[in-house]
């Protein structure tokens, strides 16, 4: 029996979670590992070759850090979950002109629901994982919040968390900065480790070119929805696209279109296959509807809520007043922000802590 409880650890392989491991193992916890099959990279169709999780590579770097450790390690398959879940959920959101973010939809329904799951079937107290990022308790909450490291912080792809997944969690990094991690891999013996360049494709997306990744998985689209109309916001018809599924809010590069100054992909109208454009200062919103919410500090986030919202993952986030309604919220910007894209997730902040979090519905002036 171990003085600190059993626990579950995600291990894909990299740096974060095979230290985040070691770690837990070191402090006496009893630890089990287990990596997670989610996709096959081979099924994409894309060129590149395999990189980051899902690998064999991967399974053999996590499984003999579990066995020079003498702790078991398992790999779990859960490719047709994933599947029917998260990539139907990605096509369908590009097909209604948003902009899907599957790692939330992946961390919140797909990977800490199978790390439960097996957690109960294994009797583990906790499970764990290599995020950087915060859990503590308060007002008998369980409240994320930001890492150390805000560089490498990752709460803002882990708000739809329930309590029940936070509750049970352990994030062995939190207090450590990205440099630190690797100089501890590189003190463990595990030099080539330290070195381990980090993957940030989509797992499913390999080439990190999502529209190939449609066209393959739906060999009809292209045909379906080209040679739609480019307007401006006045109604002026100003060029032909090559289909509204393959452009994004705040898009400049690739419209296939000269102008003679930027232009900027500002709204897209899946029902007429039309794709508005305009200049920089047209992507300029001052708020913005949020559904689908789950509350993290509070039970529900007060009316008139102070917070820094995020509406992307690299956003540094801006000030604004969140108001509740009939169903989600209404963000109020203390000034306009840029780009806000349906189907991205925004996160609510109260300094460090994450209030909550929802999808992005619309943007307004």
């Amino acid at each position: 029996m171990s003085r600190n409880g059993k626990v579950l650890v995600a291990m894909s392989g990299g740096i974060d979670s095979t230290i985040s491991a070691l770690m837990l193992h070191n402090q006496g916890y009893e630890v089990v590992g287990i990596t997670m099959k989610t996709w096959d990279y081979a099924s994409s169709g894309g060129g590149k070759k395999e990189t980051g999780c899902c690998n064999l590579d991967s399974f053999n770097d996590a499984r003999q850090a579990a066995v020079e450790h003498g702790f078991p390690h398992y790999i779990l398959d859960i490719r047709e979950e994933f599947g029917d879940f998260v990539i139907n959920n990605f096509v369908d959101e590009y097909l209604a002109g948003r902009t899907p973010n599957p790692c939330v939809l992946c961390n919140t329904h797909i990977k800490w629901s199978a790390l439960l799951k097996r957690a109960d079937a294994l009797n583990c107290d906790f499970i764990a994982t290599g995020h950087y990022v915060k859990v503590r308790e308060e007002n008998n909450r369980h409240v994320l919040s930001k890492a150390k490291d805000l560089t490498k912080d990752q709460s803002y792809v882990l708000w739809g968390l329930g309590q029940d997944c936070l509750s049970r969690s352990i994030y062995p990094l939190g207090d450590y900065l990205k440099t630190e991690v690797r100089q501890i891999a590189a003190d463990m013996g595990y030099e080539e480790l330290s070195k381990k360049a980090e993957s940030y494709e989509i797992c499913f997306v390999p080439d990190n070119d999502y529209r190939g990744f449609l066209k393959r998985n739906n060999p009809q689209l292209e045909q379906e929805v080209a040679g739609g109309d480019f307007i401006l916001a006045s109604g002026e018809k100003v060029g032909k696209h090559h289909g509204y599924p393959f452009y994004t809010i705040g898009q400049r590069k690739g419209l296939g279109v000269a102008f003679g100054k930027p232009m900027y992909v500002t709204k897209i109208i899946p029902e007429t296959n039309t794709v508005v454009l305009g200049e920089v200062d047209e992507l300029q919103q001052s708020k913005m509807t949020v559904k689908g919410i789950n509350h993290i500090k509070y039970d529900e986030i007060p009316d008139g809520l102070e917070a820094v919202t995020k509406i992307r993952y690299k956003d540094p986030g801006s000030e604004s007043i969140i108001r509740r309604l009939d169903e989600g919220v209404e963000v109020n910007f203390t000034h306009s922000v840029n780009s806000i894209a349906p189907g991205q997730s925004a996160v609510f902040y109260e300094g460090d802590d994450v209030v909550g979090g929802g999808v992005i519905q619309a943007g307004f002036e």
